[in-house]
């Protein structure tokens, strides 16, 4: 469900998030105990796995999203393939989609109208299409304020759009996730696929940003 930039109810959506599950809280925390210890005695600096992480959330993760993107920019028939069953066209490109009980929903950003993904709960999120959630999106701030002033966030990222622009925030679920379809660049038109892939990064594909010009 789109909320309008001017909406100030509270949430009431019936999310079925839940408890986490046992099993993932309990080896995330054996993660974090293995990770303490081999810092503690030396095998591995905290500040090299801070770098793999953020390689993996800003690099690696989001390039299966940024192919989906680049195939939509480039072949009108799969565009309106994946507006329709974002599921089955991403199928067409042998790529994971997570869990099969989870509809996933992409929306695309227009001159006239731009989609931003928010988890107003928790971190709802189609890691399989754009890796590890940043910090930022499962963040108490984020998750209240692009709700209510999204115009105001998205400046914070440094994206400041035109008054004229209608902004609508999408709030993923464990029943649905959304992924966005960013505007094509000027100036990307002779582009190759592979070249319009390195064009996508993760904060284009949640909306807080837009997609790179041409290199």
């Amino acid at each position: 469900m789109a909320h309008d930039r001017d909406h100030d109810d509270e949430h009431g959506h019936d999310h079925a998030h839940g408890p986490r599950d046992p099993e993932a809280a309990r080896l995330a925390l054996r993660a974090e105990a293995l990770e303490a210890l081999l810092v503690e005695r030396g095998v591995v600096r905290r500040e090299n796995i801070d770098a793999i992480v953020a390689r993996y959330e800003n690099e690696i993760g989001p390039l299966n999203g940024a192919r989906v993107v680049a195939r939509a920019w480039s072949d009108a028939g799969f565009k309106r393939r994946l507006l329709a069953d974002a599921r089955t066209a991403i199928a067409e490109l042998a790529l994971p989609t997570g869990d099969a009980a989870t509809p996933i929903v992409v929306v695309e950003n227009t001159p006239g109208v731009h989609n931003v993904v928010v988890c107003t709960l928790c971190s709802c999120y189609p890691s399989s299409l754009l890796g590890l959630p940043p910090r930022w999106y499962k963040s108490p701030p984020y998750r209240a304020r692009v709700v209510r002033e999204p115009r105001a966030v998205l400046r914070e990222f440094g994206l400041a759009l035109p008054e004229t622009t209608e902004l609508r925030v999408w709030d993923s679920s464990a029943e649905l996730r959304y992924m966005v379809l960013p505007e094509r660049p000027a100036g990307s038109e002779g582009s190759s696929e592979a070249e319009l892939v390195a064009l996508v990064s993760r904060d284009a594909l949640i909306g807080v940003a837009l997609a790179g010009p041409p290199r």
